[in-house]
């Protein structure tokens, strides 16, 4: 009997998602919960585990992006895996050499399978990639010698077997993987082989090593560590134009350093030459370099690319704009800033004061705060602000649920805990989906203006921007004040001209006399 497991429901607003990885082959036997594939949407990554016991038989690929409810794979629960260890272990024992242990003996599988996860690598760590394999499929490796390297977006690890035996590679060199997640198995051996084969084949490394060049090439071969392709890039130095010293011509540290080394020898030896004549090609040093580098795009980025896309070519979105004089409420802020922050142990920002008039600004215009659902328009009474928050793996929306019930301490004490929460990747789906309007601001990287794209399914987006002093006209005499652009893009099918203009202008005066947030008028 066969299983079929479906791409389950990940969160409200989430309609598909991407097969990120799987953590088990095609046929594979595969136990009742055990992890066996990752799923991206464009909020967060989740891994999928199987439903029953059985030979696994996957319908959808790395990379396919599937609705909710598709069918993602197979169970035959009816296949029986029996226990292979229980079976071999007369074998293995009866097979075992008279001279028991003697370093000639060949090596003797025992029917175990151990199967290697990426362990823990540190607290705020969830996510690593597998940077090289230092041992190929099918290799006999020892316990504990380092059969690959993982990177974190903090660190280089080496992975060590943890027993001796054949390697069968399951996660490929660039692939990203959870904390967890299946990276290999190892078909458990016992003995090791023999010295005549492992003399031969040290006398052939040894000859390998003083010839000019290898006999044998292997995945790693003219491959960099990271620490080397790192200084590499920095330098503008080829890896094809590095001798590697490390295992299997590998480019090691030591590697990249004397090459740079050697690099700036033969450039100090060219300016000792003569003057060369004129009107020859330029020549570049100092770490010029004219080399390319591709990065394999992550599913994140791919699936965030597709609903940009389709927000532009499905929306009738259309950006207006206002500027706003933040004199008042940066004297505001001078004066009570410290009281404040002694009160209440918190920083009062100008988010506090965004959200507050956007709250009010959206109940007295409700078109702003809502939604297109089919045929249907959806408005809502509440106001569920998303905050654009820019994280490690990029940009983030988490959600201040009811803002409009929130007093500026409450606000300020919110956007603190989301945005740290993002900047450590600990966010969770509740915190991230919903929203009704959503607030971004670019300001903080120098922008001066821009047109933000709606944070589909929401209607609406308010940008805001850089302050900058500026010359304007009040009461009839220019004066210098502390200005700063904002910009509304909307959904042109809800939202029409009149509320989108009025939304901005509301806005404005709020901000620009914020009695009127602390009055309510």
């Amino acid at each position: 009997m066969s299983l079929e497991m479906k791409v389950p429901a990940v969160g409200e607003s989430i309609t598909e998602v991407t097969v990120a990885s799987w953590t088990k082959s095609d046929g594979d036997m595969v136990e009742m919960d055990e992890v066996i594939c990752e799923l991206e949407s464009d909020k967060a990554t989740f891994e999928v585990t199987a439903e029953a016991a059985g030979k696994l038989s996957i319908k959808a690929e790395e990379g396919d992006t599937l609705e909710i409810g598709a069918v993602l794979c197979e169970i035959d629960e009816s296949a029986s895996g029996g226990n292979p260890s229980s079976s071999s272990d007369d074998t293995s024992s009866d097979e075992k050499p008279e001279s028991g242990g003697d370093s000639s003996s060949e090596p003797k599988a025992t029917g175990e399978v151990l199967e290697m996860k990426v362990p823990a690598v540190g607290e705020s760590i969830t996510e690593v990639t597998i940077s090289n394999w230092a041992k190929g499929d099918g290799d006999f490796v020892e316990l504990d010698e380092v059969i690959a390297e993982i990177e974190s977006d903090k660190a280089t690890f080496d992975l060590t077997a943890e027993a001796q035996g054949k390697l069968q590679i399951v996660a490929q060199e660039g692939d990203t993987l959870e904390i967890g997640a299946l990276i290999c198995k190892i078909e458990v051996m016992e003995g090791s082989p023999s010295t005549s084969s492992s003399a031969s084949q040290d006398a052939s490394s040894s000859s390998d090593s003083s010839s000019s060049s290898s006999d044998k090439e292997t995945y790693a071969t003219g491959h960099a560590s990271p620490a080397a392709a790192k200084i590499l890039d920095e330098k503008g130095i080829s890896a094809s134009d590095v001798k590697g010293s490390g295992k299997d011509g590998r480019i090691t540290k030591e590697d990249a350093m004397k090459a740079e080394k050697s690099k700036q020898e033969s450039k100090s030896a060219t300016d000792d030459k003569p003057a060369k004549p004129q009107f020859e090609a330029p020549t570049f040093g100092g770490g010029v370099s004219r080399e390319q580098r591709r990065e394999k795009m992550s599913s994140l980025r791919k699936t965030v690319s597709r609903r940009l896309v389709s927000v532009k070519n499905e929306t009738a979105m259309l950006t207006t704009f206002n500027e706003v004089n933040m004199k008042p409420i940066m004297d505001l802020r001078k004066k009570y800033k410290e009281e404040f922050k002694e009160k209440h142990e918190v920083g009062l920002g100008f988010m506090s004061f965004f959200t507050k008039a956007v709250c009010v600004a959206l109940q007295e215009w409700p078109a702003v705060n809502g939604q297109i659902d089919g045929n249907e328009l959806v408005f809502s009474d509440y106001c569920d602000i998303s905050i654009a928050v820019s994280a490690p793996k990029g940009l983030v929306v988490p959600v201040i649920r009811n803002a409009e019930s929130m007093n500026f301490v409450q606000i300020e004490k919110e956007v603190i805990r989301l945005a740290t929460k993002a900047r450590d990747n600990k966010l969770s789906i509740e915190e991230m989906e919903g929203g009704t309007f959503t607030i971004t601001n670019g300001g903080v990287f120098g922008s001066m203006m821009s047109t933000p794209i709606i944070n589909a399914p929401q209607s609406a987006i308010l940008g805001m921007h850089n302050i900058v002093e500026r010359a304007v006209v009040e009461n009839g005499e220019v004066v210098v004040r502390p200005m700063m652009y904002v910009a509304l893009s909307y959904d042109h099918r809800i939202i029409d001209g009149r509320e989108s203009v009025s939304f901005l202008v509301r806005v404005k005066q709020l901000l620009e006399d914020p009695t009127r947030l602390m009055l309510g008028v």
